[in-house]
């Protein structure tokens, strides 16, 4: 069927280009990549859609694919809003406009439009100049077509987000600057950080700038779109049995809507149908796909939402790899110092007796810290079932996981009731010996010693926070109250108990707790439970982004000055107040023990030459030299603030 030179789609693209664009290096644009409808039942819609106005040369360039059930006369009803603010709203009549000549009567059928319009500098003037420069711009076009005949019936209406390329998110940001220095940092920066990817991995609908800001830190979750990798892990997938998705192949035919906000066609107008192995958001009827929550992430960091778990696991397990192959180059590196005699044999003699040890340490560490990254790509694998041996793995790795640290956690306890016990102080084991604190201190270390049991709360959180994300993308409503709920119990459980180890670690930490809840709350309001105005929404979205930012950088500050201080000066402790728990008289280092006052002690207490060395129960199968366990520190006395000079010294190992 053949149509006129203008088409109803010509009205939308030509109505479109007073406003759409974006700005790409030094040249002024405005873009728009996809039209989406706004009522139930509408009879216009396109499943391709590309504008690119130009406001240097005055001309809009556009490739569009569409189809019309319409037929009869029609007027054009044109509201722009621009974070919710409606800023202009007009009625066009197509008949009175030799330009849109061809909208005064359509015709059903298929359109497809590939041109280029010119316009007038007064048109282009119009345009505010901050609509070119302003990051991650949250503006739209709609137009609704109306009977000419009863314009209070709408027949058909589109919704178009503009955007103008500039954005907060920094695809490089944290692949090699951040992340050069996140092994010196503590583990609750990393936890923030992970905990702002977390917001963009829920299915609540996010303003432009909050997708933009919290896709900077998806690399916490070892989401990072490497070309290379996105190879291997398709044709992983489909070796398995899988079928991968092909969104980024069908962008030249297909467009792509990334959900920004709830709109009244979410529970009406789209059709959800199920993808080869996975369920996708694409419109059967129309084409057009609809990403939100992990898929939107996934979409953003251009990799296909089937590649989404199997991508986390494969950076995780790089991690862990060069994190181990390092230490043991390390160990190699100082072995070859010592005997080429660059190095003194004393330097790094903890390391070098007990590598194995510190190794295992590390490991667990890099557990931890991937945590909740395997949580939620797992329960998420469960429910996507991408392929069969992708679930295999993700059964291995969430259980596996969760249940080192379960273990780990009781281990911690077990030593700590034996430390209280012995010496009624949980301190003293958990730090005088060299094992528990080298192997299980990165469970501990962070929290007063009496605080010790405050990680099983942790890893408690950790779980159900990532149940909540990775099982709750149906409904980001739910995600957010309970998330909400989730979030306010941690505050008031940090705030009360102040469990980390000092006045500092405390307030940095229920800071980072107070910023999430922060957080929790926005994700509330995104979620439009409050049916509250647009420009709401929009300002929620800009102080979110405004308040995280200021947060992080603060505490990057915080961070690097303080790894900074501790690297140049001479006595770093005398920076920060004594620990409450005396730990630091219980941590000495194994190799500047005084052996003569150790033989001194030994014959005093009558015990045979060269002491005795067994190990600590709860580790028995972890041991130093023999050198090193005879100066083990939980064989020598109690310090005086711990033991009554009268009554014979007791180790933790033979009480």
């Amino acid at each position: 069927m053949r149509f006129a030179g203008y088409s109803p789609l010509t009205a939308v693209v030509t109505t479109l280009s007073l406003l759409a664009g974006t700005a790409v290096a030094d040249e002024r644009l405005l873009i728009s990549t996809s039209l989406n409808t706004c009522v139930a039942n509408s009879n216009f819609t396109a499943s391709l859609f590309n504008v690119v106005f130009t406001p240097d040369n005055r001309t809009i360039t556009f490739d569009v694919t569409g189809i019309t059930s319409l037929t009869g006369n029609f007027t054009l009803h044109v509201e722009g809003a621009a974070y919710g603010y409606k800023i202009f709203d007009t009625d066009i009549d197509p008949c009175a406009s030799k330009e849109l000549s061809g909208v005064c009567h359509m015709q059903p059928g298929p359109i497809t439009i590939t041109s280029n319009l010119d316009f007038s500098q007064e048109v282009v003037d119009s345009i505010p100049s901050i609509a070119y420069t302003i990051p991650d711009l949250d503006a739209t076009v709609r137009i609704k077509i109306a009977s000419k005949a009863n314009p209070d019936i709408i027949k058909a209406c589109v919704e178009a987000r503009l955007s103008n390329g500039k954005t907060v998110e920094q695809k490089g940001l944290g692949h090699d600057n951040t992340a050069a220095h996140i092994a010196a940092y503590a583990l609750s920066l990393f936890s923030y950080f992970q905990a702002i990817a977390m917001v963009g991995l829920t299915a609540v609908p996010l303003p432009p700038i909050v997708q933009s800001w919290t896709q900077n830190f998806q690399w916490t979750m070892g989401i990072i779109g490497v070309e290379f990798m996105q190879t291997i892990a398709t044709w992983y997938q489909k070796s398995t049995g899988g079928t991968p998705a092909t969104i980024l192949n069908t962008l030249t035919t297909n467009s792509v809507q990334v959900q920004k906000r709830s709109l009244e066609i979410a529970s009406q107008a789209t059709s959800i149908m199920r993808r080869s192995n996975n369920e996708n958001a694409i419109d059967a009827v129309w084409g057009t796909y609809t990403v939100k929550g992990m898929d939107r992430v996934a979409f953003r960091a251009d990799m296909e939402a089937t590649n989404l778990f199997i991508t986390g696991l494969m950076f995780f397990c790089i991690f862990v790899t060069a994190t181990v192959l390092g230490v043991a180059a390390f160990k190699g590196i100082c072995e070859l110092a010592v005997k080429q005699r660059w190095m003194k044999s004393s330097r790094f003699e903890d390391f070098r007796n007990g590598w194995k040890v510190v190794l295992k340490g590390i490991m667990f560490r890099m557990v931890l810290i991937g945590f909740p990254q395997m949580t939620i790509l797992c329960l998420w694998e469960f429910t996507k079932v991408d392929s069969p041996a992708e679930v295999v793995l993700a059964v291995f790795f969430f259980f596996g996981m969760g249940g080192t640290l379960a273990w780990a956690a009781f281990k911690v306890v077990m030593i700590a009731k034996r430390s209280k016990s012995m010496h009624k102080n949980p301190a003293y084991i958990l730090y005088s010996d060299p094992t528990s604190l080298n192997k299980w201190g990165f469970l501990y270390v962070q929290f007063r010693a009496s605080a010790y049991y405050y990680i099983i709360p942790t890893l408690v959180y950790i779980l159900v926070k990532g149940m909540f994300i990775a099982l709750g993308q149906e409904s980001g409503t739910a995600q957010a109250v309970g998330l909400l709920i989730i979030e306010a119990g941690v505050l008031i459980a940090a705030s009360v108990m102040k469990p980390w180890m000092d006045k500092s670690t405390n307030t940095v930490n229920i800071s980072i707790c107070s910023i999430n809840f922060f957080n929790a709350i926005c994700l509330l309001v995104f979620s439009a439970i409050f049916n509250q105005p647009a420009i709401v929404t929009g300002v929620f979205g800009v102080v979110f982004f405004v308040v995280n930012a200021i947060f992080a950088l603060v505490l990057l500050i915080l961070v690097i000055v303080s790894t900074v201080l501790a690297a140049t000066r001479k006595n770093p402790d005398t920076r920060y107040q004594p620990m409450g728990d005396d730990r630091a008289s219980f941590i000495k280092s194994q190799t500047q023990l005084t052996t003569e006052l150790d033989a001194l002690g030994a014959t005093a207490r009558g015990e045979m030459k060269g002491g005795y060395k067994p190990g600590l129960d709860l580790d028995d199968d972890d041991t130093w030299d023999a050198e090193s366990n005879r100066r083990h520190p939980a064989n020598m006395p109690l310090p005086p603030s711990t033991a009554n000079s009268h009554e014979p010294p007791r180790s933790p190992i033979n009480p």
